[in-house]
């Protein structure tokens, strides 16, 4: 079971000491380092099978692609419309399904091919996407994750996710789930959020805020992009228009 969680560096003094009294705080450490395209805006970041996917954001330049770990190469891509904005993406079986921001429109592709094999509508924006056993599990920005049927895209349940105070806590982006928690970048900040995808308890905080690229691009190159690799176990992480992706070690500060 994946232990840790991230507090962010600018994030973290947005949370007072009676918000993180009992909740336990992790710190990153890197294990390697690994190329990244630092033109990609990282909205989605997931391992499937072995294979690494990635998908970026910004209108013009939204992408699907699978890339190469080792090297950051983009092996396979597929434009998205012009007109949406992507976010975040997921792998559910033989289909990559990935959210668009504002426009209330999600993708659905063909694994293998890339090729575009349906469409769905959902409500309020869309930002992080992930899934467990059953469900797709999707943040839109406020204090509430929404867990989707893969088949019909309705909501089948949501949480609220709050501090042991109560304190409901916003801006979930970029998701990742891990044996029963849900693993998410807090935007803007360098932190990173696991929560009980029970019941929506912050379960503890990964500060983040030592790990930093050697280039960035942009006044939005913040943290965001979150994948596991089951098999050998690996966390990894990078950011918006960073120039690596980082494996990492999370340790308990406290």
């Amino acid at each position: 079971m994946l232990v840790g969680l991230i507090v962010a560096g600018g994030g973290w003094a947005a949370w007072t000491a009676s918000q993180t009294r009992r909740v336990p705080v992790y710190r990153a450490e890197i294990v390697k380092a690994y190329p990244h395209d630092i033109d990609a805006f990282t909205q989605g970041l997931e391992f499937a099978g072995g294979e690494l996917f990635e998908g970026t954001g910004q209108y013009g330049k939204s992408r699907l692609r699978k890339v190469q770990l080792e090297t950051g190469a983009v092996l396979q891509e597929v434009d998205l419309p012009r007109d949406v904005f992507g976010e975040g993406i997921t792998v559910w079986k033989d289909r990559i399904i990935q959210l668009t921001w504002q426009e209330r429109l999600g993708l659905i592709f063909d694994k293998a091919t890339f090729e575009t094999t349906g469409r769905f509508r959902y409500q309020g924006e869309g930002w992080g996407l992930t899934h467990d056993e059953s469900n797709l599990i999707m943040s839109d920005g406020t204090a509430t994750i929404r867990f989707l049927d893969p088949e019909t895209f309705k909501v089948v349940r949501s949480i609220r996710v709050s501090t042991p105070e109560g304190q409901p806590v916003d801006q979930l982006n970029e998701l990742e789930y891990i044996n029963g928690e849900i693993l998410a970048n807090i935007w803007n900040t360098s932190t990173i959020a696991r929560i009980s995808a029970k019941d929506g308890r912050i379960l503890g905080w990964i500060d983040l805020s030592t790990i930093r690229p050697r280039r960035a691009i942009g006044s939005n190159a913040v943290l965001n992009g979150i994948a596991y690799e089951p098999t050998s176990k690996r966390l990894f992480v990078t950011g918006k228009n960073w120039s690596e992706l980082f494996e990492i070690r999370v340790v308990p500060v406290r």
